[in-house]
């Protein structure tokens, strides 16, 4: 009996020396797997990065130029992982979703802030980590050579003279052209009305014909209508003038405070560790102050651009703010 009682008692004995070995070994596997994420070493494998749009884009192509310097900068490859749908709602989830160890990042836009503040899923300022802006690409408010107009205050004044006749068009509900002119609407007072499209350069070769009067859309998408004569340009959305537009005066000339910029950033999974998100902000710094990443970037029509975690952090809620008033008053909702 007293032999029963010794041998189950060690038995119980090994089980929980085992259990106890277990625990420390696993839990000396989360260190080690901590210290190659976050330590010196990292990365140790290549880094995805996710763009929110079809191979070609204007996304998809400042990702790829990035790319090649960074992977020199890191010593580890940078794979662009093309994931468009849902109006950019699908690569936000998976970025959100990944695991925060630093090899999956996310190319933002502007388009898909947007898109991510009209549905409320996965917000750029609460739901991510922010690591740069890479880029800012300006829009132009363009119109048809057919409207008697070449400035921003002539095209006020003959809208408000007939409200409601003055047809802008856009790349859809809630898109970026559609909340471009909205918010120029709501800053000078302007009844124009809105005729949607299923992409911008539809409403761009319509305008050219004179089928609709007004587009506000991104400097790369219009130039070719620009370049042949079937748009006049009227002004850069941009605080400032832009490189890209040359002799185009800014918006805010005429209608002060109104500032729009196309742009582009970088995201990454909320927990990932903040000297990994250190690390990675040094490097795109690095990578858009060289000089041949500014040339071919501005070949795309995007200005090089970049800014501590923090900087793009508080850009990102600004911007969250300013499209979540102008979609409220504009009562923009989900369709």
């Amino acid at each position: 009996m007293y032999c029963m009682i010794f041998m189950a008692s060690r038995e119980k004995a090994l089980l929980l020396g085992a259990g106890i070995a277990a625990a420390v070994l696993s839990s000396q596997a989360v260190l080690a797997q901590s210290a190659i994420a976050t330590g010196p070493g990292y990365p140790v494998r290549p880094i995805r990065l996710l763009t929110p749009t079809a191979a070609g884009s204007g996304s998809d192509v400042v990702a790829r130029i990035i790319s090649g310097k960074l992977t020199e900068a890191l010593g580890k490859q940078i794979v662009v992982d093309n994931r468009s749908g849902v109006a950019g709602l699908l690569a936000a989830e998976i970025v959100a979703k990944a695991a925060p160890d630093g090899y999956t990042l996310g190319m933002v836009t502007l388009t898909q802030l947007m898109s991510t503040v009209l549905y409320q899923r996965y917000l750029m300022d609460r739901d991510f980590l922010p690591v740069s802006r890479v880029g800012s690409t300006p829009f132009v408010i363009v119109a048809s050579p057919q409207l008697p107009v070449k400035t921003i205050p002539e095209l006020i004044a003959y809208a408000k003279a007939r409200p409601g006749q003055v047809l802008y068009a856009s790349g859809g509900q809630g898109s970026t052209p559609h909340l471009c002119t909205e918010m120029f609407k709501s800053m000078t007072g302007v009844d124009m009305l809105h005729v949607p499209y299923k992409s911008s350069i539809l409403a761009a070769t319509d305008l050219g014909s004179g089928q609709v009067h007004i587009l506000c859309s991104a400097v790369p998408t219009l130039h070719a209508t620009l370049q042949s004569g079937k748009a006049r340009a009227l002004g850069v959305t941009s605080r400032e003038p832009s490189k890209l537009a040359p002799g185009v005066p800014t918006v805010a000339s005429s209608v002060p405070g109104y500032d729009m910029d196309g742009w582009y950033g970088i995201i990454a999974p909320l927990a990932t560790p903040q000297d990994i998100i250190a690390k990675l902000n040094s490097a795109f710094v690095q990578v858009l102050k060289m000089p041949e990443v500014q040339e071919r970037l501005l070949g795309v029509g995007a200005e090089a651009l970049s800014s501590t975690p923090a900087g793009f952090g508080d850009f990102l809620r600004r911007e969250t703010q300013q499209w979540s008033k102008v979609m409220r008053e504009a009562g923009i909702k989900p369709q």
